[in-house]
């Protein structure tokens, strides 16, 4: 069974400690939603993760430490899919795609029978098909995104790290990533993304980080992270929180009294 052992996580940017001791331990199976205000740290602790800023800590998987493995290596144990969505060439959709393989083969080889069908099936998966040959560069914002996230699935890693993957997306395409992600989840993988609806990482996720201030403030199942005493705490806002059609509900209504008292000295 894979498990994804993060340990004591630290990463300090400009001088500023960004993500501050975060520990967290993830099973195969599993979709973890990483939650927090803007400025906890989120995007920090999933670069960290990766290796992409300078950490403290350890991440391993299945005991394997990941910072000692060469990129191509650590590319074939974690996927990642940033936040930023910026494509600089006029690349077909399908030649995006196909650049999640390159972990997987010698430089300049040419595509084995699994390349091609784990390409085939991530084009599938996100409903690309139509768009197949088309540039990138002339897809809408939402269209990119879901580029990219077929390169990450086309990947084929047994950890996913997302990094706000509903930015820019429509709720009927919100949701069908979701979905995909539980998909994913049950076919064994670790998924971690980072997102800021609330009332969809509640229904979705199986497990919730909250981060504050670059720390871990609660972690454990939705329905105990997401609570009215930790939302006034983290968020500072007063929200309503129910169950409807079998999941939670989680709507901030207004900005909380504490809000008000700390504006008002």
């Amino acid at each position: 069974m894979s498990i994804l052992t993060i340990e004591n996580l630290s990463a300090t940017l400009a001088g500023k400690r960004v993500v501050d001791g975060v520990s967290l331990t993830v099973g195969k199976g599993s979709f973890t939603g990483l939650i927090g205000p803007n400025g906890a740290g989120k995007s920090t602790f999933l670069r960290a993760c990766l290796g992409l800023v300078p950490a403290s800590g350890m991440v391993r998987l299945d005991g394997v430490d990941l910072a000692g493995l060469r990129a191509a290596e650590r590319a074939r144990h974690l996927a990642y899919l940033p936040q930023e969505r910026e494509t600089a060439w006029a690349m077909s959709v399908e030649a995006v795609v196909a650049l999640g393989r390159l972990p997987h083969h010698a430089r300049f080889a040419a595509p084995s029978e699994r390349d091609r069908a784990a390409i085939e099936a991530a084009i599938t998966r996100m409903d690309l098909s139509a768009f197949r040959y088309r540039a990138v560069t002339s897809l809408s914002g939402g269209e990119r995104a879901r580029v990219l996230i077929a390169r990450a699935l086309a990947q084929e890693t047994p950890v996913l790290l997302a990094d706000e993957p509903l930015a820019g997306l429509d709720p009927q395409h919100q949701i069908a990533l979701m979905r995909l992600f539980r998909e994913l989840a049950a076919e064994g993988r670790i998924i971690i993304a980072s997102m800021h609806d609330l009332t969809l990482a509640a229904r979705w996720c199986d497990r919730l980080l909250l981060l504050h201030r670059g720390r871990a403030h609660a972690e454990g199942r939705p329905e105990a992270v997401l609570t009215a005493r930790t939302l006034e705490d983290v968020y500072t806002v007063e929200a309503f929180i129910g169950a409807a059609a079998g999941g939670l509900i989680v709507q901030p209504v207004d900005l909380s009294q504490k809000k008000d008292e700390d504006d008002h000295g």
